[in-house]
């Protein structure tokens, strides 16, 4: 027998502000996109779910746009990861507008645009007409992005700016290896080590460097013809995100005291140990919400120094599709689901 979907609460929340009209006056509930199974593409479905209520401290957000990473197809087909077993609904990037406010939110108020990156692993739920949220895991939406664009930027560079800024605090003049420079992460993590002024080494296939160049990047490695690990030397920091053999492998570019950030936010002590044994750190990062990193990424992307790449679109009932394609590994960017 299927398991039932969580039932958010309905009753309005005292103190609460309220821009005008949901969807209508008498409407409680919205369309999401959910799956009761682990499974592929085709275990995602179009459900209705009430429309939640923000609790102190959260905003409903009325979704524009949802933006879709790795992270969201590797959970609807894999048990066990961070969340518990199905049913539930996916999605952890959000662009939108605030409908109401809770107690105590003082950053937004009703009608304001926003952008931002639910909790990551257990706030997921973008994948729907509204979602609640804290209030400071959102940032105003920059006002050059649309909401397509907005929606492709706060996990993947949210995660660059954590890894990059906050962990390895990267400097003018360093020398750092990016994996994967043309996916999601890796394209934000280029243009965020650029504008702080380091010497970017990506590693992509032939096809995608010239994309590479145009964000900046100073030397391509075609990965499937040359070996970065006897082509690269001395840098600061490494960047992975692909997994933990191929960390290990890079741990042989970083000089003595350099950095190696993984993706992988768990995996064997082997390679802590070997990173030990070699005169170099490495260190698993996990992307956590974030106020501060949100506006400073949309600062940028107001300084035309960030730019998403949006490799598709998909409406929000065609998230299977746009799930199928994501999990082809060959998109440049971001995958985007808008709701209408």
């Amino acid at each position: 027998m299927a398991r039932s979907y969580r039932i958010l609460a309905i009753v309005p929340f005292p103190g609460v502000a309220v821009l005008g009209r949901l969807k209508d006056m008498n409407d409680t509930t919205m369309h999401a996109i959910g799956q009761d199974t682990i499974g592929g593409p085709e275990v995602l479905t179009e459900i209705e779910l009430p429309i939640p209520t923000p609790g102190p401290g959260e905003i409903l957000v009325r979704v524009r746009a949802a933006g879709l990473n790795p992270t969201d197809w590797r959970h609807r087909g894999v048990a066990g990861l961070f969340l518990d077993e199905p049913p539930f609904v996916l999605g952890w990037d959000v662009s939108g507008e605030v409908v109401r406010t809770g107690i105590g939110v003082t950053l937004f108020e009703p009608g304001d645009e926003i952008f931002g990156m639910l909790p990551y692993p257990n706030g997921h739920g973008a994948c729907a007409e509204y979602v609640v949220g804290p209030a400071r895991a959102f940032a105003p939406k920059p006002l050059n992005l649309d909401h397509i664009q907005a929606a492709a930027v706060p996990l993947a560079a949210l995660t660059a700016w954590q890894a990059l800024v906050d962990t390895a605090k990267l400097q003018a003049g360093q020398r750092i290896l990016i994996h994967a420079a043309a996916g999601g992460v890796g394209h934000f993590a280029v243009q965020i080590a650029k504008a702080r002024g380091a010497h970017v080494i990506g590693t992509a296939s032939a096809a995608n460097h010239a994309f590479l160049r145009e964000l900046g990047v100073d030397e391509t490695i075609d990965y499937r013809t040359t070996d970065f690990a006897d082509a690269v030397r001395d840098v600061d920091v490494v960047l992975d995100s692909i997994d933990d053999e191929n960390s290990v492998r890079s741990l042989r570019t970083l000089r003595p005291g350099g950095l190696l950030v993984s993706l992988r936010a768990f995996g064997p002590t082997a390679l802590t140990a070997e990173a030990q044994r070699s005169g170099v750190r490495a260190v698993r990062m996990l992307v956590e919400h974030d106020h501060a990193g949100m506006t400073a990424l949309a600062r940028l992307a107001e300084s035309g120094t960030l730019r998403p790449t949006v490799a598709g679109v998909f409406p929000l009932a065609e998230a299977a599709k746009a799930h199928a394609l994501g999990e082809t590994g060959r998109t440049v960017g971001k995958l985007v689901l808008t709701v209408p």
